[in-house]
Formats: C-alpha cells, structure tokens, sequence
C-alpha cells in the first residue's frame, strides 16, 4: 500500500518542529517521492546525519509503504 504525500509530510513536520517541507509524487504512482527539507536542526549535521533524521521520521515505513524517496537536505540560510 502507497503511503500519500500528505502523510509523508506529517510525520516529517512532527519529528522535524519548523521544519518547511515539501513533497513531490516523482511518477504519479504514490510509491515514488522526493522530499525538500529545510529544517534549523540540520546546522551543524553531516548530509547523511540530515537524512538519517529524516528517515527516523519516517518511523520505519521507508522500504515498505514508502518505497523510494529522494531527500533534499538543508539547514535555512
């Protein structure tokens, strides 16, 4: 089952507080996103700590419901 990117966005906003994100369908199949984070947190963390973060959020669907996601890190400037 497809994860929406709604939902994808909610988990992320509630593990990642003041994050701005921003989710693509990459396919239009539901299975298939990228995500645009900018989030203060990330400063001073490595671009896999970011993603790591982001992951974490994701609270172990990557892989199943969520099967491919292409992330775009960043702290705001």
């Amino acid at each position: 089952m497809a994860m929406h990117a709604e939902e994808i966005e909610k988990l992320i906003k509630e593990s990642l507080p003041g994050a701005q994100v921003r989710i693509e369908d990459l396919r239009g199949d539901g299975d298939h996103y990228a995500a645009h984070v900018i989030y203060e947190g990330f400063k001073g963390k490595s671009r896999v700590q970011q993603h790591q973060m982001v992951y974490k959020s994701l609270k172990g669907r990557m892989g199943g419901e969520l099967h491919a996601l292409a992330l775009q890190t960043s702290a705001p400037e």
